[in-house]
């Protein structure tokens, strides 16, 4: 079996605890894991916790423009874009992602009626995933809303493209607690594992095959009224 080279991607980790920094994150110590991978494999890798950047409620791309004093957005979003794989963490709060979460998730959706130069929505040739800490359960619906968003505006989704650690219910130790003996939980390290290597092989081929074709999906070429085979008598 050739090794793989995945030393031309590179990946963003957003960490949407509602911790800002330094705080302990729990979800960070989850992410870290996935992490040391990506970096052990010669991928660049960039990190975000978002709450600790000013970015404003709203849909659109810079939210100045709709009475917004501030909004950090734009200048964060580069960063975000300049990656080839996003994985996105989150805690699990009264069952849900955190707010932060869907903030996030909000201001992708504000990005995605742009195009590529070959008139795709944007985010197509990207991958996404994403990591789920907390004490309660969860960790599958979450996962579930959070790679849906996703893929809706764009992104590519691989097999295991999700993993998880929770305690027990109710009050008890977190991620990173050493009573939690998490770090050697064996479904948690090897759905992390397995992951972050499916979208190191997801991005990989992608940009190995310069993207997605065109063909049948240019939203340009649609306005410009290209059918492909879509032509049906029934609705001439």
């Amino acid at each position: 079996m050739n090794t793989p080279d995945f030393s031309k991607l590179k990946a963003v980790y957003v960490n949407c605890t509602l911790k800002q920094s330094p705080q302990k994150s729990n979800t960070h110590g989850l992410m870290s894991i996935s992490k040391k991978i990506m970096k052990q494999e010669g991928v660049s890798v960039d990190e975000i916790r978002f709450a600790d950047h000013d970015i404003a409620v709203g849909i659109y791309p810079d939210m100045t423009e709709y009475g917004a004093k501030t909004d950090e957005w734009p200048t964060l979003f580069k960063r975000i874009f300049d990656a080839d794989i996003l994985i996105l963490g989150t805690p699990i709060w009264l069952g849900e992602k955190s707010s932060i979460a869907q903030k996030f998730i909000e201001r992708m959706y504000a990005m995605s009626g742009k195009t590529n130069d070959k008139g795709q929505y944007l985010f197509y040739d990207k991958v996404a995933g994403c990591i789920i800490t907390g004490n309660e359960d969860g960790v599958k619906h979450c996962a579930m809303g959070i790679l849906y968003a996703m893929q809706h505006v764009g992104y590519s989704i691989p097999p295991q493209a999700d993993c998880g650690w929770i305690g027990e219910i109710g009050p008890g130790p977190s991620y990173l607690d050493k009573e939690s003996d998490a770090e050697n939980n064996e479904f948690t390290n090897r759905n992390t594992t397995f992951m972050t290597y499916n979208l190191l092989h997801l991005a990989n081929m992608i940009k190995q095959h310069g993207g997605y074709s065109a063909y049948g999906n240019s939203r340009n070429q649609w306005d410009n009224g290209k059918r492909w085979n879509f032509e049906n008598p029934e609705y001439r």
